[in-house]
């Protein structure tokens, strides 16, 4: 079912059969990730590591600027997600803005765990106070420094 077509940036494509793979939504369209196998896209970015190298230059990096948005630059709370091989994810939340707790990580900090953890391509999504971890019943992080979750409207749920 398609839901939205309206392309923006960099996005990030889920394929049935277990991969994905970053694409750029201006000049993809949904019709064509549907005809290859894509269950699901999400829209946020930048890319974090492609082809097993972490991106180095996050300076022409172009962000939404919605109202309540925050820059992306600096120490921030991140959440993203990476692929090793099919079916075999790598999601990481990084806590921020917190004094004495967490200050949160560049972009490029953050780059480099997931390549250090030999993702062969990475994502960043929605991050500040979206970036939550809820895992086994509980949510896993500290989000806000306050240790509960902000409300949002979606989520990417793994089951």
């Amino acid at each position: 079912m398609l839901f939205r077509d309206k392309p923006a940036r960099t996005g990030f494509a889920f394929y049935n059969d277990g991969t994905f793979k970053i694409y750029d939504e201006t000049s993809t369209t949904a019709e064509t990730l549907m005809k290859e196998g894509v269950t699901q896209t999400l829209s946020f970015g930048p890319v974090l590591v492609e082809n097993s190298l972490a991106v180095a230059d996050f300076g022409e990096t172009a962000i939404d600027t919605n109202l309540g948005n925050r820059s992306i630059d600096g120490s921030n709370p991140r959440t993203g997600v990476g692929i090793i091989s099919a079916n075999h994810y790598v999601f990481v939340v990084v806590d921020g803005r917190s004094k004495g707790y967490s200050k949160g990580m560049t972009l490029t900090e953050f780059a480099r765990i997931f390549e250090e953890l030999g993702c062969t391509d990475a994502y960043n999504l929605d991050g500040g106070g979206s970036s939550t971890m809820y895992f086994m019943g509980r949510v896993v992080n500290n989000p806000l420094g306050k240790g509960k979750e902000r409300g949002v409207s979606d989520i990417l749920y793994i089951k």
